[in-house]
């Protein structure tokens, strides 16, 4: 591990940006996506009797719908993704972010039963703060030293960078939007079928069903309102499901910058 300032802090500064991509979020038909237990991916979407007073979408096939589903979702101008991922090199494994197409967001990103990372993104700059428990959990590989030098340095305390450097950069490129959405919207959902219908968190919604060679995955689109993208569940040749939650369709990033003590990375203490 690099020991210099820029070194250490670089270690972990890119930890979210190695972590969740795009790529991440391509839909429920790539490796990537939320993991939780089976019965929390069912809980959470819940069955309803396979029939309602209205079908919003009569005569549409899944496949059709589920592209108007994408391609609708594309449209928004942010929204909230919430999930558990596969672990990855860096071990975190968790989201919950608000996205904007202006490439402002704001949430968490974490390690299950560890840690969390919380990141706020402006329009000029970048925010995060790690905490104690992630700093250790993704340092495993490092030396004891090293983690207690960055434990000492970040942990607990805001640090900020400006949006033109190049961590910034990657940070910007990590919450927009528009480069997500693109993603699912070159998704090939042909095998989709309809498979009854469910509830989302208390929104109605129709349940799609299909493979992916050997991935079986659902997609649950909202019959009440605009047919957004609710849900995402994929379950990796037969092995646990995998589920990713979109919500807060075109809702206003509220976050405010942190205050007080913030650590700017774009002036190291001399």
């Amino acid at each position: 591990m690099d020991y210099t300032w820029g070194g250490l802090v670089r270690q972990y500064l890119y930890l979210p940006t190695a972590t969740i991509t795009a790529a991440c979020l391509a839909a429920a038909l790539t490796a990537c996506g939320a993991e939780n237990r089976e019965t929390r991916a069912d809980s959470e979407a819940s069955a309803v009797p396979n029939h309602q007073p209205t079908d919003p979408f009569a005569g549409k096939s899944g496949a059709e719908i589920a592209a108007k589903a994408i391609s609708t979702t594309a449209g928004a101008y942010s929204l909230r993704m919430k999930g558990t991922t596969p672990d990855t090199p860096s071990g975190l494994n968790t989201l919950d972010m608000v996205f904007t197409t202006a490439g402002t967001c704001a949430g968490t990103m974490g390690k299950t039963h560890a840690g969390s990372i919380q990141l706020i993104i402006t329009y000029d700059t970048v925010y995060r703060k790690y905490d104690e428990g992630v700093l250790r959990a993704v340092g495993t590989k490092e030396r004891a030293s090293d983690v207690e030098a960055a434990v000492d340095l970040l942990a607990g305390r805001w640090a900020k960078t400006s949006t033109m450097s190049e961590e910034g950069r990657s940070y910007v490129k990590f919450c927009d939007l528009d480069l997500r959405m693109a993603a699912y919207e070159d998704t090939d959902t042909s095998t989709a079928r309809r498979d009854g219908h469910a509830t989302v968190d208390g929104t109605p919604a129709i349940k799609l069903s299909g493979v992916n060679g050997k991935d079986k995955f659902t997609l649950y689109v909202a019959t009440k309102g605009k047919p957004y993208l609710l849900k995402l569940v994929q379950r990796p040749g037969g092995g646990k499901p995998k589920a990713l939650t979109l919500s807060d369709f075109n809702k206003p990033l509220k976050t405010k910058p942190p205050t007080g003590d913030i650590l700017n990375l774009d002036r190291p203490p001399r």
